[in-house]
């Protein structure tokens, strides 16, 4: 149904806010007793229409245990494929599964000057309630691809320029010894397995978090902030 119609759900004024913010396109706007009314004025007034509701019919329509009194329904903000052909950096997710670590990607590619982040098919859906929540509204800030064939969209950044780079938890170039300063693309894998084999032939190197201890690997959120931070850190480095 959110497909077909082009729409998702924002819970909560943290996710209203933050669509607000990016003038993204808020379609209706949920109310129960004891929200924001400046912040639900905001949404109106930017072409939302509001529909107050008993907070016992907002409880049943959204799917956190303790719902806040606000939600609504946002119009896609995904992007094509091709507007990140000029970015430097980009994260590639492919086979990701949970929303929580997606969630997480997003927010460290805003927070890390990422150009964009590409779910590919078979990944967890970008604007999925649990994924939007976790994102904490770095989904409106920073460009998403939803879809695509993985091979298709590696073989198509190549033609870019891109420097694909996957992720393994046991081998490849330890990332602090990467060059991280060129256009680069980290390609995160499933949770469970990472990256296929069929992958590895539509990438230009491999990487890895050196582990010390008995922890075998991070999960791919927190992969994704060690790397993308080291190739800001290179950036700023290169710069000076």
């Amino acid at each position: 149904m959110r497909r077909e119609e082009g729409v998702f759900v924002a819970e909560g004024p943290k996710l209203l806010d933050e669509a607000l913010l990016a003038n993204a396109r808020v379609v209706d706007v949920f109310t129960a007793p004891g929200a924001d009314e400046a912040l639900v004025e905001r949404a109106v007034a930017a072409g939302a229409k509001r529909h107050e509701v008993a907070a016992r019919v907002l409880e049943a329509v959204v799917d956190t245990v303790t719902p806040q009194p606000v939600a609504a329904i946002v119009g896609n903000v995904d992007v094509d494929l091709d507007s990140l052909s000029d970015a430097t950096l980009v994260v590639v997710c492919v086979d990701v599964r949970d929303p929580g670590n997606l969630g997480t990607v997003l927010r460290v590619a805003e927070s890390a000057g990422a150009g964009g982040v590409i779910c590919c098919e078979g990944s967890v859906d970008a604007f999925s309630p649990k994924t939007v929540r976790a994102s904490a509204g770095s989904l409106f800030h920073v460009p998403v691809v939803a879809g695509g064939e993985p091979l298709e969209v590696l073989d198509r950044m190549g033609r870019w320029g891109m420097h694909r780079l996957g992720t393994d938890a046991h081998s490849g170039t330890p990332y602090d010894q990467a060059d991280l300063t060129a256009p680069t693309a980290f390609v995160l894998g499933n949770e469970a397995h990472g990256l296929s084999d069929s992958v590895a032939g539509h990438l230009d190197g491999i990487v890895t978090i050196p582990m010390v201890g008995r922890t075998e690997s991070l999960n791919v959120g927190m992969a994704a902030a060690v790397l993308c931070f080291d190739a800001a850190r290179q950036r700023r480095t290169s710069r000076r």
